[in-house]
């Protein structure tokens, strides 16, 4: 972290001032600085092995790397996930301690490990700058808008029942109903559903594909504002009114926010790596092709050449 210090010089001026004059008006004093924050506060560390340093932000980033996606949080400190991770960085850390006290890293072959080591590192610093960068609230926003222009919107219907066991009982609530009863009372005082009785039995607003076929089919060719006749359903019988109806409503950018931010990331990161492709020169030299276990020596599968049928004379016995 880069820590700014703000110094602001006072000028005062007294020249041409007398003593009789009024009193020099009195410059203001200078805010004091905020006080700086230690990088302790802001990532502490976790563990110290032989005075080297693990910080809160290596054990998250182990973390969301072993995840690999599943996981929308790090996890924090004092729990399971977070205990496990920093384990095995401890354990990580004294093997990689011990191997150069032992000097394995002044050899070839952990000098080239180390630098691919460095290379993916730095690929991945310069993909989360480039990124962060690039995946802005506006950038989302732009998208949502443009996603929920395409997203099939179909019709909603709000309606309330009245669910009894009989046809009877629904022929009496009908005819109650026709005499100009409440439908929500009615629902309140007979409807055998427990889950939207109390609630004058309002089922809120559904979709055609989101209910019982036989009960959405009365529920979007009854008119808004009137009851059905009586029907049947395999819960028992049912009255319903229509309440409202209304366009379905789009996803909320909230449910969307996953997929637009995975979604543009990678078209981003694709974009990223052609045009580096298309800027740099790329030389692969071809490789000979060598005979490896199953081959005939030019490459191809095959098995050894085996006599003719009738021709064993240079067989085994």
């Amino acid at each position: 972290m880069v820590f700014l210090r703000v110094f602001i010089p006072l000028l005062l001026i007294a020249a041409g001032l007398v003593s009789c004059g009024p009193e020099p008006r009195r410059a203001a004093e200078p805010e004091a600085p905020p006080p700086a924050v230690s990088p302790d506060e802001t990532d502490p560390v976790v563990a110290r092995v032989d005075g080297t340093l693990i910080r809160r932000s290596d054990v998250e980033r182990e973390a969301m790397a072993q995840a690999e996606g599943e996981l929308d949080m790090p996890p924090a400190p004092g729990e399971g996930e977070f205990e496990r991770v920093l384990e095995e960085l401890i354990d990580q850390r004294l093997l990689a301690l011990e191997a150069r006290r032992r000097g394995l890293h002044r050899s070839e072959e952990a000098r080239r490990r180390l630098a691919l080591a460095e290379e993916r590192i730095l690929g991945n610093v310069l993909v989360e700058t480039a990124l962060a960068d690039a995946v802005t609230e506006e950038t989302i926003q732009r998208i949502y808008q443009e996603q929920i222009q395409l997203i099939p919107l179909g019709e909603e219907v709000r309606a309330r029942h009245i669910l009894v066991e009989t046809r009877e009982e629904a022929d009496a609530i009908a005819q109650l109903l026709a005499e100009g009863r409440d439908f929500a009372e009615l629902a309140v005082a007979m409807s055998q559903d427990r889950a939207t009785r109390l609630e004058g039995g309002d089922l809120g607003y559904f979709t055609r594909g989101g209910i019982l076929p036989a009960f959405g089919a009365v529920a979007f060719s009854t008119p808004e504002g009137e009851v059905s006749a009586p029907f049947r359903t395999e819960f028992g019988w049912h009255l319903l009114t229509v309440v409202d109806r209304r366009r379905q409503p789009p996803p909320s950018l909230e449910q969307l926010r996953p997929n637009i931010v995975r979604f543009y990331t990678f078209d981003q990161l694709e974009a990223l790596i052609e045009g580096l492709r298309e800027e740099a020169e790329i030389d692969r030299p071809e490789l000979p092709i060598t005979a490896g276990p199953g081959t005939n020596g030019n490459g191809e599968g095959g098995s050894a050449d085996l006599p003719e049928d009738g021709d064993t004379d240079d067989a085994p016995g």
